[in-house]
């Protein structure tokens, strides 16, 4: 996988991210301070590092109907969503968060995943008048909070949510966009507001088995009512039973633990004990600045909604994210 560590690291302040963030900073100094800027509608965080894939041709957006779970044949220009490609079982592949700009469709995609991405999209040109490209060397993504007055730079696509900004900035305009649209945030912030938002990562809350269906995703990057594509029949007859292996929880973690959870640390029935047996695993967990030490994880579904739990060594008291 080909790295792009971030100019930006340079910043004062600047602690390295590890992991699948890797590339650009963590934080620049102060978690909560950068996490109550957010809040405020203030400062960008550098996710430069994630893949940026674009799609353009005529066919563009009848092609990726074909193959994502997202409804994208009539996707107006600038109107953001988001979408899977599954496996031929129903399992999450890559997860993409688009935008079409009335010529071409841009998505960013988890650090690294855009080659696979891109591989399986060219198998399945066939006759389509499309043209699918990499452009992680020229595009970077600066995310931009929700509220922020910031304009977006002149010819840069945006991709806007109800949490917020994507923009597919220039990489080589991206020390310029921080010397103007500075605080620079870390993306440990970013984080923190991912999980108090309930909202699933590729590779952090899946594994090679996880469906839409367990993540709260059926809700936001599934469309139920559209034609077939890979996966669909898992889909449909989970949807229809209404029975999926497992679901994801929002988990209040005590605060009195100077360690929080990693990810992959296993989650058990806190009256069982340390010692019993595991239920699932912690996907995320991070420090918010109003909600104390937070996480989300994956656990099977007949876990009692109101059991209080372990995750790894410390207490949880969870909440319904997905219905058991």
């Amino acid at each position: 996988m080909k790295s792009y560590p971030s100019p930006l690291l340079s910043l004062p302040g600047a602690v390295p991210s590890e992991g699948p963030d890797e590339g650009v900073a963590a934080h620049y100094g102060d978690l909560f301070r950068e996490q109550r800027a957010l809040a405020d509608g203030n400062g960008f965080v550098d996710l430069s590092h994630r893949g940026v894939v674009s799609v353009s041709g005529a066919d563009r957006l009848s092609w990726l109907h074909l193959l994502l779970t997202q409804h994208v044949s009539e996707l107006p220009p600038r109107q953001a969503t988001e979408a899977l490609i599954l496996s031929a079982h129903g399992h999450i592949e890559h997860a993409l968060y688009l935008v079409d700009d009335g010529e071409t469709v841009w998505a960013h995609t988890e650090p690294g995943t855009q080659t696979d991405l891109i591989a399986y999209l060219e198998s399945m040109k066939f006759f389509y008048q499309v043209e699918v490209a990499d452009r992680t060397d020229d595009f970077a993504v600066v995310y931009l909070p929700a509220g922020s007055i910031a304009e977006t730079p002149a010819g840069v696509v945006a991709r806007e949510t109800a949490y917020g900004r994507d923009l597919f900035l220039p990489r080589a305009s991206l020390r310029d966009f921080a010397e103007k649209q500075g605080p620079a945030i870390g993306v440990l912030a970013y984080e923190a507001f991912r999980v108090e938002a309930h909202r699933p990562r590729l590779g952090m809350e899946t594994d090679h088995r996880t469906i839409p269906h367990e993540l709260g995703w059926i809700d936001t990057a599934v469309h139920l009512e559209k034609g077939c594509y890979r996966g669909q029949e898992t889909v449909a007859r989970v949807h229809n039973l209404g029975k999926p292996p497992r679901r994801l929880v929002f988990l209040h973690l005590d605060g009195s633990e100077v360690r929080i959870p990693a990810h992959g640390d296993p989650v058990r029935l806190a009256a069982d004990g340390p010692d019993s047996r595991q239920l699932g695993f912690v996907t995320t967990s991070a420090r918010h600045h109003e909600l104390g030490p937070i996480a989300l994880a994956l656990v099977k579904r007949n876990v009692p909604a109101d059991a209080p739990l372990l995750a790894g060594d410390t207490a949880a008291a969870q909440e319904v994210i997905v219905e058991p």
